[in-house]
């Protein structure tokens, strides 16, 4: 037994130091890289124009200047963000805005990035917030206009608009070009193919009859 441990000592110890160096994007290697979005590429990130074609046009854009539909979920939320189309000088730099608007008693429900922390700040209403950690427990904080919170990267977080008459306006950093967003309640519900009726059930401990109205409602 001691010797299996001694045996499994260097590759944990490899394992640690690949763990400590991994990072959410890789850092650039030069000024710029402005995205070419005009070829159909399929690589880590997007390929870039010629350093000296890049203006300012390319660093600068209007996509968060309106509000969004909140109308085009159930839950009365929109988010609009920044990318390498509509801001291709974003290209390497390992972040990306959002613009999140939300209507009276609007939800933005659990959800996680994958690839990136996050800093909200509330522009305009009352804004819970919260997170929750690997061991089941929930910070939440009541955001009035100009304070901000961090959910970290890969935790399940949500927004919720506490105004019952107001919309509310937020915006968020996040610390990734392609954050990703998985919003829990479609990943179980509303995936294709459908998850299977028995991992949900027993997941979630409910019916067959559950899940066929949780499905509905979510428009799976």
């Amino acid at each position: 037994m001691k010797k299996t441990s001694h045996s499994l000592l260097p590759s944990l110890l490899t394992l640690a130091l690949l763990l400590g160096s991994t990072k959410a994007d890789p850092h650039p290697l030069q000024d710029y890289c402005i995205a070419d979005t005009s070829k159909p590429f399929y690589l880590n990130g997007a390929p870039c124009i010629d350093p000296k074609l890049a203006a300012s046009s390319h660093f600068t854009t209007a996509a968060l200047s309106k509000p969004g539909n909140t109308k085009a979920t159930p839950y009365g939320f929109s988010v609009k963000v920044t990318n390498v189309t509509n801001l291709p000088g974003l290209n390497t730099m390992g972040l990306t805005m959002a613009r999140v608007d939300l209507d009276p008693n609007g939800l933005v429900p659990l959800h996680s990035h994958p690839r990136a922390s996050e800093v909200t700040i509330c522009i305009k209403g009352s804004l819970l917030v919260g997170f929750v950690n690997t061991s089941n427990y929930v910070f939440t904080q009541l955001l009035r206009p100009g304070e901000s919170f961090v959910f970290p990267r890969g935790l399940i977080h949500f927004l919720y608009n506490m105004e019952t008459m107001d919309s509310a306006l937020a915006v968020s950093g996040l610390s990734s070009q392609s954050p990703g967003t998985q919003i829990a309640a479609f990943a179980a519900f509303t995936s294709k193919p459908s998850m299977p009726d028995e991992v949900l059930k027993k997941s979630f401990q409910i019916s067959n009859q559950d899940v066929t109205r949780i499905r509905r409602n979510l428009g799976g």
